[in-house]
């Protein structure tokens, strides 16, 4: 885990009194198929890579302390999961702030799909019926 995934941790469980240890809260907010982007480098590295292979990206910009961030993480985590075939990143909005600034992101969670490095959608908000339909629609359109 990166140091600031780590801060966050401690802070959150500091905050919300969770005795959990940092592995088994993380565990729980995301999946080993999601990529914690904390620098332009590693952005840069998956967009290469996605753009590589083929694959269509789907960037979460988020912040660890939103309530609606925190609450769509799980889902987002087993979406992650069930399709293999799209590369899932988290962006912290406020460990790149003016990175993010730059995609115009208004509210969090902001969900943006990018095929061959360009934008091809965006979901804003953290509706566990709409965000999996997404994804869905987004993973059954690469198999055409």
């Amino acid at each position: 885990m990166g140091h600031c995934w780590s801060k966050f941790l401690r802070i959150f469980k500091c905050l919300y009194g969770d005795s959990k240890d940092e592995e088994e809260l993380y565990s729980e907010l995301t999946s080993k198929n999601v990529h914690i982007i904390t620098t332009i480098q590693s952005w840069e590295e998956k967009l290469t890579e996605a753009t590589r292979d083929g694959k269509i990206l789907v960037a979460n910009f988020s912040t660890p302390w939103s309530g609606p961030c925190r609450s769509i993480a799980p889902t987002y985590g087993e979406l992650a999961d069930k399709y293999p075939s799209l590369m899932f990143l988290t962006v912290d909005v406020d460990t790149l702030a003016e990175f993010s600034t730059s995609w115009e992101i208004s509210a969090t969670p902001t969900f943006f799909f990018i095929k061959e490095g360009r934008q091809v959608d965006k979901f804003v908000g953290a509706d566990k019926v709409q965000l999996p339909k997404k994804i869905a629609a987004v993973a059954n359109a690469t198999r055409v």
